[in-house]
């Protein structure tokens, strides 16, 4: 099971929730699901509109959680992934720090999820 904490200046203060491990739900249907304001428009990582920084909170046990082709394009077109940290990602098991928030699913480690209620902008 993983902790995922979200932040952002939309929230009155910081929630953590529980995401259970082996669950294929992404941050966004958890967040749905707790009532965060995560934006965002397709669901689908086009629009890159649920842009999230995730920060991990034991950094030397973070895992690699695929990046999927329209992701890795959404993100590239918006400046927050380059192509030093999709290689990171594919060969050394080093994910990115910025996700969309349709596309990346909690795995069994604690996360911080930041965004800043600015569709596609989680400085």
């Amino acid at each position: 099971m993983a902790i995922v904490t979200f932040s952002s200046p939309l929230m009155h203060k910081d929630k953590a929730v529980y995401a259970i491990a082996g669950d294929t739900k992404t941050i966004l249907a958890l967040a749905e699901e707790n009532r965060i304001p995560i934006p965002f428009e397709c669901r689908d990582g086009n629009c890159g509109s649920c842009l999230i920084e995730v920060s991990y909170d034991a950094p030397e046990r973070k895992k690699a959680i695929m990046l999927t082709d329209k992701e890795k394009l959404t993100l590239t077109q918006l400046g927050k992934l380059t192509a030093q940290e999709i290689e990171d990602a594919e060969v050394r098991d080093m994910p990115p720090r910025y996700r969309l928030a349709c596309q990346f699913i909690a795995r069994d480690e604690d996360v911080t999820i930041t965004f800043t209620g600015n569709p596609g902008g989680a400085d």
